[in-house]
C-alpha cells in the first residue's frame, strides 16, 4: 500500500469506531419505534373500553411525549456521531490526502446519515402527535393537542 492509502485506511479505521456506537443508537431507535406502536395499538383498543378510557389515556399521551423526547435525543446522539467522524475525515482531507473519491464516498454517507437520522426524528415526532391527537379525540375532557 501506498503512504496515502494507508494514511486513508487509518482514517477509515477511526471513522468506523464511532460506527459502533451507532450501531447501538439505531437499536435504541428500533426499540423506541416498537413501544410508539405499542402505545398506538393502545389507544385504539381503548375506543371500544370506555371504562378505564380517561387514566389510561392520560398514561398513554404522557407515554408518547416520553418516546418523543428519547427519540430526539437518541436521533441526536447519532447526528453528533456522524459528526464526529465526518470532522476526522475532513481533518484528513485537509491535511492533504489525495485518496479524495474515499473520502468523497465515506463523506456522503456520513452526511446522508446524519440526514437520515433528522428526517427519522421528525417522523417519529409526528407520529407522536398522531397518537396524542387520537388519544385527545378519545378523551372530550383532555386539553387540545399541543403542535
Amino acid at each position: 500500500m501506498s503512504p496515502n492509502a494507508d494514511s486513508a485506511a487509518h482514517v477509515v479505521q477511526l471513522a468506523l469506531t464511532p460506527a459502533f456506537l451507532l450501531t447501538g443508537i439505531a437499536s435504541l431507535l428500533n426499540v423506541f419505534t416498537q413501544r410508539l406502536a405499542r402505545i398506538s395499538d393502545q389507544v385504539s383498543r381503548l375506543a371500544a373500553e370506555p371504562t378505564q378510557r380517561p387514566r389510561r389515556l392520560v398514561r398513554l399521551r404522557l407515554r408518547s411525549r416520553l418516546l418523543d423526547a428519547a427519540v430526539l435525543l437518541a436521533a441526536i446522539a447519532g447526528a453528533l456521531t456522524c459528526c464526529a467522524a465526518l470532522t476526522l475525515f475532513l481533518r484528513a482531507l485537509r491535511s492533504g490526502g489525495r485518496d479524495t473519491v474515499l473520502f468523497a464516498l465515506f463523506g456522503g454517507a456520513l452526511v446522508c446519515a446524519v440526514a437520515g437520522l433528522a428526517v427519522f426524528a421528525m417522523e417519529m415526532v409526528l407520529a407522536g402527535r398522531t397518537v396524542r391527537e387520537m388519544v385527545d379525540s378519545e378523551d372530550p375532557a383532555a386539553p387540545p393537542p399541543a403542535l
